[in-house]
């Protein structure tokens, strides 16, 4: 089983957007987003498809055309970006039923949908606390 990096891709995409335009460009393109990730352009297309959705970015189409943030990197949290690209919960539970018959496969479901609710309570707090201005502040201070 690998590990999610839908999350990471969007913070990426998000705070480059934001330091491209910082520069001074207006749109950046999925193209130029997809080259700093080391990913293909339709990834990051995708991803920021679920973002516009839930209104982090805006896309132009024509002459010009790329994508842009709709707010400020300080008023976007970590939890705003995981809610758009993580539909769902983070765990789930059997695909069929377990044997009712079974005390193990009576109890399962119950006793870890227990401990989820509040590793995803957990997980959601901490998101709350930081800031994609956050994150690209880190980004920049990290030693080359």
């Amino acid at each position: 089983m690998s590990a999610n990096s839908r999350l990471t891709i969007a913070a990426h995409a998000l705070t480059w957007i934001s330091l491209y335009q910082r520069q001074g460009h207006q749109v950046a393109t999925s193209e130029q987003i997809a080259t700093s990730a080391n990913t293909n352009p339709v990834v990051i297309r995708r991803l920021l498809g679920e973002l516009r959705k839930a209104g982090l970015v805006e896309s132009r189409r024509g002459v010009g055309a790329g994508w842009s943030l709709t707010r400020e990197l300080e008023s976007m949290t970590l939890l705003d970006v995981y809610e758009a690209v993580e539909p769902g919960s983070l765990f789930a539970m059997h695909r069929a039923t377990p044997d009712q018959g079974c005390v193990i496969g009576y109890g399962i479901q119950p006793a870890m949908q227990r401990v989820y609710e509040d590793i995803e309570e957990t997980l959601r707090r901490e998101l709350a606390r930081v800031t994609l201005e956050d994150v690209l502040r880190d980004v920049l201070a990290a030693p080359r």
